[in-house]
């Protein structure tokens, strides 16, 4: 198979994409991928990191000021020619695009250049680009299940999962704690803000570390981002016994799998890896992504049981620690929480959304749509 594969911006996007083509090239040693992003994404240095080619398109988002709609309109014009230059040459058997918007042009082209188009939809609430893509593409690949009901054309939605659950399904707890240092008798909290690190998680576990500090045999691992690692480092000042403190972790699988709860935010591929492993969280959704969708996530997963929801203006330190102590003097509740959390997960991600490729793939073969 000849994949296309289109997504960028933030880890969300590229991480499953990554565990996709990694997934495909185990599947199939003959699979030829290549990844379409921006220079200014994230994908420019992870994709290339993770040795995948990488194509760049000019790309902008979806803007509501009238002053920038031309802007926006003329890098579009210029992203949609490239895509469809790249996919003259690349000749893909089938083009998937995961999310971020530069996604939206190239399946676009591909629609307008007749190659099989699949988008996967990582939220529960989908996007606009997705929603306008929808009637065009072959399929439409989901995380949950949920989110068809805000879909038309029901006919194309397949539910498959997140592929990054499928890396990180099959981490264990024991290997999770040796690869970071970390005590094996202890329980284990990590904190972490998605990809590029969040500021208001930040300021809560700062104040949670310095005001309140962890309840006995427990250890904190605290991942940062890389823009707040300094500021945190000095408002924290020496760091407490028990408690890691970094910038960036690559084995976010090791991390995920020697964790006993979570606090983080709700993304739609930390909550695959959630619930691939099946941790109990503390969910505070971002208030700072389109239509909301962070928050319709963590909802899916609080209504099941399998995670607590604190919106952001409701998230300080007091609370941190009431939720934290609480949970800790109520063992059932968190393995309640944990069974919850599983039971959502879909481990086998990766293949699902494989397997739908190449049926479309064998399908465009045999002269369908």
């Amino acid at each position: 198979m000849r994949l296309l594969i289109s997504g960028g911006g933030t880890g969300g996007h590229i991480y499953p994409a990554l565990a996709l083509a990694r997934y495909a090239l185990s599947a199939d040693k003959d699979t030829a991928v290549l990844f379409v992003g921006t220079e200014r994404g994230l994908e420019s240095k992870i994709v290339p990191q993770a040795g995948f080619r990488l194509e760049t398109i000019p790309a902008m988002g979806f803007q509501r000021r009238l002053k920038q709609v031309i802007p926006v309109l003329a890098v579009s014009k210029a992203g949609l020619a490239r895509a469809r230059k790249i996919i003259r040459e690349f000749k893909p058997d089938v083009v998937l695009g995961t999310g971020g918007y530069v996604s939206a042009p190239v399946v676009l082209a591909a629609v307008l250049a007749r190659r099989p188009a699949v988008i996967h939809e990582q939220n529960a609430l989908p996007g606009l680009a997705n929603r306008l893509l929808a009637p065009l593409v072959s399929r439409v690949c989901l995380s949950f299940a949920e989110t068809g009901r805000r879909l038309s054309f029901l006919s194309k939605t397949v539910v498959t999962g997140n592929p990054r659950a499928s890396e990180v399904a099959a981490a264990s707890r024991e290997e999770g704690l040796k690869a970071l240092g970390l005590h094996p008798d202890r329980r284990t909290i990590l904190a972490y803000g998605g990809s590029r690190g969040a500021l208001q998680i930040n300021k809560v576990m700062v104040n949670y570390i310095r005001e309140c500090g962890l309840p006995p045999r427990s250890q904190l691992l605290y991942i940062t981002g890389d823009i707040y690692y300094e500021q945190v480092m000095d408002e924290l000042g020496p760091i407490p016994v028990g408690v890691k403190v970094l910038p960036y972790l690559n084995n976010m699988p090791a991390a995920l799998a020697a964790a006993d709860l979570l606090i983080t935010r709700s993304g739609a591929t930390t909550l695959a890896e959630i619930t691939a492993l099946g941790i109990p969280a503390l969910l505070i959704p971002s208030p700072n992504v389109v239509n909301n969708h962070q928050y319709y996530n963590a909802r899916l997963l609080a209504d099941r049981g399998a995670a607590l929801l604190i919106n952001e203006p409701d998230f300080n330190h007091l609370r941190l620690h009431r939720e934290i102590e609480r949970l800790w003097s109520e063992p059932e509740r968190l393995a309640r929480m944990a069974r919850a959390s599983k039971k959502m997960g879909i481990p086998d991600a990766a293949a699902r959304l494989y397997d739908c490729l190449v049926a479309v793939q064998k399908k465009q073969a045999r002269g369908g749509n």
